[in-house]
């Protein structure tokens, strides 16, 4: 019971514990989750638009898009957006004028848009498999109506889009709470993963400050999983009814 007792004090908030470390590191590890999911949002509807787009050459950047961030590691592209991308945008911001000596975009940014770019190809999939898959009648009924193209799509076709699109959207939103664990390996920034490494080095209590990382995750999942959930069932209920 002492040794039980001796290891809980690790998680304190005060000194000697790591409490507020792994608090600040969760923190960090949700809101690059949700910034970079947000990202991977607006870039998922851009290229499903992009990919059922009568003008050959955006539905082939679209397609070009999806298939590249499939062929390459995730780890792969946040180095690249890390060490090589963000370097030469800020070395030719310099070179134009644009902003002043040392400037450097915020980690935080570039790892939200680097893992957001990453999400944004499979929600580019699922969003345009969605809109594809709207049912033809409800569309017709909308014509039927007189409702114009934009009101069509605004009205009918999002809205029946937006629900048969979030179970996989759910999917991708958990990946990337798993995806937000890549930052650990910039050394720039305290994630969940990088404070397990930090307080597992210290103490020598590998297993314990790991088992404590995985069940931060998995309470992440279990209540994403959860939310999504329900979002399915109130997006679902008129579904019910109608088809009752």
């Amino acid at each position: 019971m002492a040794a039980d007792d001796s290891l809980l004090a690790l998680l304190a908030f005060g000194d000697g514990g790591y409490g507020r470390v792994f608090a600040g590191a969760f923190a960090l590890t949700f809101g690059v989750a949700a910034a970079s999911f947000g990202t991977g949002v607006l870039l998922g509807i851009a290229g499903a638009l992009g990919k059922l787009s009568r003008h050959a050459l955006l539905a082939w950047l679209a397609r070009l898009y999806t298939t590249l961030v499939r062929a390459l590691p995730e780890l792969l592209c946040l180095l690249l957006a890390f060490y090589a991308l963000a370097p030469a945008v800020e070395a030719a911001l310099h070179r134009g004028g644009l902003v002043p000596d040392g400037f450097a975009f915020p980690p935080f940014l570039v790892a939200a848009l680097s893992l957001g770019f990453i999400q944004g190809a499979y929600l580019t999939d699922i969003f345009r498999a969605a809109l594809v898959n709207v049912p033809a009648g409800q569309i017709e009924a909308a014509h039927a109506y007189g409702m114009t193209p934009w009101q069509t799509f605004a009205r009918i076709r999002l809205p029946a889009a937006a629900r048969l699109a979030l179970p996989g959207t759910g999917n991708v939103w958990l990946n990337a709470t798993k995806d937000a664990s890549f930052i650990s390996v910039l050394g720039s920034f305290t994630d969940l993963l990088k404070a397990s490494q930090l307080a597992a080095g210290a103490t020598r209590h590998y297993v314990f400050f790991y088992l404590v990382t995985a069940a931060l995750f998995l309470l992440l999942s279990i209540a994403s999983t959860g939310l999504f959930a329900a979002l399915e069932r109130h997006a679902n209920r008129g579904t019910r009814r109608a088809t009752a």
